[in-house]
């Protein structure tokens, strides 16, 4: 039985989706956030701290994209994932690392140096950098998604998953008004997907079940 350690709509979410596209049976566990402050014990399961922790018998992953591709190579071959033979293999690693490194990234610099830090430490010049970046960032997603439904194979795939949430996550911090209009008309789409719907109502009813807010950090705020 696969296991998911999860913050609500935190990065984690990637693997949660994955696991409801595949419609794999997990165990979710919701931690509040930071999980590093707020859930010391979990330090056992990833020193770091940090969510996702995805735990398969021995094997303990803490990397949303990873967490992404080896669902997706181990469960959904031909579907969700892309193989190294098909031509566009390429293209879907290239979009399944691009939705974290490119595109979250620089919303955690927004979040933490706009939100989560204490006022005294709040650096406004750097959240409008990192927010221009990203929306700069976006503009790949845009060119694609202009002439296609999917970022690549013809088909949804964990890529999709990856630069989703980055969606989502910019959807929640308030710039998803900035959107081009194809990159809005492509979240709706990602918005549509039962699994999409079935992850939001997962994490809203397992977080009531365990003790933990059902609201997002970005509407909650970090405790000090």
């Amino acid at each position: 039985m696969l296991t998911l350690y999860h913050c609500v709509s935190a990065r984690s979410f990637r693997a949660l989706w994955m696991l409801e596209e595949l419609q794999l049976p997990y165990i979710l566990k919701m931690l509040p956030f930071p999980p590093r402050v707020a859930a010391r014990d979990y330090l056992a399961v990833n020193p770091l701290g940090t969510v996702p922790a995805l735990l398969d018998g021995a094997l303990r992953m803490t990397e949303s994209a990873a967490i992404c591709q080896y669902l997706a190579a181990r469960a959904a071959p031909g579907t969700l994932d892309v193989a190294a033979g098909e031509p566009a293999y390429g293209e879907y690693l290239n979009w399944l690392h691009f939705g974290e490194a490119s595109l979250t990234f620089p919303q955690t610099l927004v979040l933490r140096y706009g939100r989560f830090e204490p006022e005294a430490r709040r650096q406004p010049q750097v959240a409008e950098d990192y927010r221009r970046w990203f929306l700069a960032r976006l503009r790949g997603v845009d060119a694609v998604v202009a002439r296609q439904e999917t970022l690549c194979a013809q088909r949804f795939t964990a890529a999709d998953v990856s630069v989703g949430y980055a969606l989502m996550l910019a959807e929640l911090i308030g710039l998803e008004p900035e959107f081009s209009d194809p990159v809005r008309a492509y979240w709706q789409r990602l918005q549509q997907r039962e699994a999409y719907l079935r992850a939001l109502a997962a994490q809203e009813k397992s977080a009531i079940e365990q003790g933990v807010s059902p609201l997002p950090a970005t509407v909650t705020g970090v405790p000090a």
